[in-house]
């Protein structure tokens, strides 16, 4: 991706929260010279160590129109510092545009809930997994929504309008995507511990950061991009 692109989805993506009265932490706002003043203080370690801030990907696929989505870590733990950071959840917020999807992955570790915070609607299409973590594409889903258990067939698509939620469990199997003609989603994701770097099973296989060409300076900091502590 070029970073004049991840600049523009950045400052869309804090309109589309503002519009939506979701009011994002400072560090949300940061730019690279404010990172620049604050980049050996300790005090902002949490931010560094548990990858809060923003989260920008087309998976490696470069069509980020169609495949990717932007999101913001906005609190979390930290499994491999759990002395330090005793945290045992995390919160995220994700911004859908129309047309776009995320692709079909589960959790080894983390439960979420995923919630739609406002915009358009949401569709979410659920799967088990088999023990050899394949796909399940015969066995029905048991589904929890909103203070609802009932059971789908596999890869039924679960549509949720802004205020719904779906409760999705380890090792099932997930994608989602605007539905046609609702417009942009925000959606807020609530979780243990989050770690994208080893917690996602993408099948069929994709990658989860992007590689970026530079052609201009950076509007905001991703996650993997702080200056490292001293």
């Amino acid at each position: 991706m070029k970073r004049s692109e991840i600049n523009k989805i950045i400052v869309d993506a804090l309109a589309f929260a503002d519009k939506m009265n979701f009011l994002l932490p400072p560090f949300a706002r940061w730019t690279p010279e404010e990172w620049a003043k604050v980049a050996h203080d300790p005090e902002y370690d949490e931010i560094r160590d548990n990858m809060l801030g923003w989260d920008i990907t087309d998976y490696g696929l470069g069509d980020f129109d169609k495949v990717g989505f932007s999101l913001i870590t906005i609190r979390n733990g930290n499994r491999k510092m759990a002395d330090k950071y005793p945290k045992v959840y995390a919160e995220k917020l994700l911004y859908l545009r129309e047309s776009q999807y995320s692709p079909n992955h589960f959790h080894w570790y983390k439960t979420e809930d995923i919630i739609n915070r406002g915009g358009g609607n949401v569709l979410i299409r659920v799967y088990n997994s088999l023990p050899d973590e394949e796909i399940d594409y015969e066995s029905d889903v048991t589904v929890h929504t909103d203070g609802r258990t009932y059971t789908v067939p596999a890869g039924t698509q679960i549509r949720l309008t802004p205020g719904e939620s779906i409760h999705i469990q380890q090792y099932m199997y997930h994608d989602f995507e605007v539905e046609p003609g609702t417009g942009s989603v925000l959606l807020g994701e609530v979780s243990q511990c989050n770690d994208d770097n080893t917690d996602n099973r993408f099948n069929p296989p994709v990658g989860r950061f992007p590689k970026i060409e530079e052609d201009e300076a950076p509007y905001r900091l991703l996650c993997n991009e702080y200056p490292a502590a001293k």
